[in-house]
């Protein structure tokens, strides 16, 4: 015979408490979370809603710098989250300047109502990267801004450092072409001191050809200065002219060889740089280093802060140790510029490949990495975790988890926290972020989704 039921007591109803009260009940199961200041990314994991402004967790001391790096496989959502990020902030009134080199960004543009700019060798865009925006006072920072721009894509053309003699020769040849600071840049963005002020104390900005014929050709004076001869001058520094001469008469011409093109709209919400022309190009990362500077330039000159600059597929970069040198000195000027960096990569593997163990590659990769104190990493396998985990900084149980990420779930570590998000996208996004059928010519329409 069975004994009586025994009796468990009443029945504790289902308690209700907000996540900030359930912190504090469960601190092992659930986070306080980052506040509610910012766009809405999605959902913690472990409850709640989860949102996020760097320029906010900046000033409240949360994170030193407001740098982001966005790691995931094709697939597993990074470009929707990117997307869709970008697009949220327009509510905020930030800004967003993207180069894009597969050319995924063009619906984003076309729902923001501009137009991608479109860079191709022989077309009709060209954007002068030696463009400083207009003088304000800081002629040296704009000078040194382009000496080392010249350096690292010489360095990347010719695959090796410099010698002394090859550096003075540079900075010979900018300070024979150009104006000792900042160039009047040539979009559309309205400077404050009146036209006639600015036509007599702006002079144009030098651009690359000006820095090859000066070059190949300096001046007797240039010489002088280094306490040399004209034809030692030129010997010095005939190697980088003839490489950075690629980008002047080579099959890359067109792009960065001249004066901005008048009229480019600076002053929306959304700018993109369409570099899918030359994506298959081996000189990619360089091209893309040139568009940086322009934007960067660009940003200066629009004195706009608050700027979330997007460089896609940053592999290209950081595979090329000149112009990984001169994409982490950029990065660290992000506080200065109000800028928030959003670098952009598939795998993990690609801050670790970059170089041999040991080498400056990694090291840049490491460096970029410290000055980018949000990393937010979509699902990985377990190669590519093994490999680099160290180098985001990822627990033991972090890196197991990462493999394990389902599609739209990120693991996120912003500075020293870290949060399970699961990315939302509503019924009114879906059709910004749909690469195969928003980019086809008969994609869906922003009304045909509900």
């Amino acid at each position: 015979m069975r004994g009586p039921t025994p009796r468990l007591g009443p029945v504790v109803p289902a308690h209700v408490a907000t996540t900030r009260h359930l912190c504090a009940a469960y601190p092992m199961v659930s986070e306080a979370g980052l506040g509610h200041a910012g766009v809405v990314v999605g959902r913690d994991v472990l409850g709640g809603s989860f949102a996020y402004d760097p320029f906010a967790l900046y000033g409240d001391g949360v994170i030193t710098n407001p740098n982001m790096i966005v790691l995931g496989q094709i697939g597993r959502g990074k470009s929707a989250f990117v997307k869709s990020y970008l697009w949220r902030q327009a509510v905020f009134g930030r800004s967003a300047w993207v180069i894009d080199p597969k050319g995924e960004y063009g619906p984003l543009a076309a729902a923001w109502g501009s137009t991608p700019l479109t860079l191709r060798p022989g077309g009709p865009i060209r954007l002068n990267p030696l463009d400083t925006g207009p003088a304000s006072g800081d002629d040296d920072g704009a000078a040194l801004r382009r000496t080392s721009l010249c350096v690292s894509l010489a360095v990347s053309c010719l695959g090796r450092d410099l010698l002394p003699r090859e550096r003075a020769a540079v900075d010979a040849a900018l300070a024979a072409v150009g104006p000792p600071g900042g160039g009047e840049q040539r979009g559309s963005v309205p400077h404050p001191t009146p036209r006639a002020t600015r036509q007599s104390t702006c002079r144009p900005a030098p651009t690359l050809p000006q820095v090859v014929d000066a070059l190949l050709d300096p001046t007797a004076e240039a010489a002088a200065t280094l306490r040399t001869t004209r034809t030692a001058l030129v010997e010095d520094g005939r190697d980088v002219a003839l490489e950075l001469r690629r980008l002047v008469h080579g099959d890359l011409r067109g792009m960065f060889d001249g004066p901005t093109t008048p009229g480019i709209d600076l002053a929306g919400p959304l700018v993109v740089l369409d570099l899918s022309a030359v994506y298959h190009s081996p000189a990619l990362g360089i091209l893309m280093a040139c568009a940086a500077a322009w934007l960067q330039s660009a940003v200066t000159a629009a004195r706009r802060n608050r700027i979330l600059l997007v460089v896609d597929e940053a592999w290209a970069i950081l595979g090329d140790l000149g112009v990984a040198r001169w994409l982490q000195s950029s990065w660290k000027l992000s506080r200065a510029f109000g800028v928030a960096n959003m670098a952009v990569l598939h795998r993990l593997s690609d801050l670790a490949s970059v170089g041999a163990a040991g080498s400056e590659q990694v090291g840049l990769a490491q460096g970029l990495l410290s000055d980018s104190e949000t990393r937010v990493i979509y699902a990985q396998p377990h190669g590519e975790v093994a490999r680099s985990a160290d180098l985001l900084g990822l627990t033991s149980t972090e890196a197991a988890l990462v493999t394990q990420l389902h599609r739209g779930t990120a693991l996120w570590k912003v500075g020293r926290r870290s949060f399970l998000v699961q990315h939302h996208l509503s019924s009114h996004e879906r059709w910004l972020v749909d690469t195969d059928g928003a980019m086809s010519p008969t994609g869906p329409l922003p009304g045909d989704v509900g």
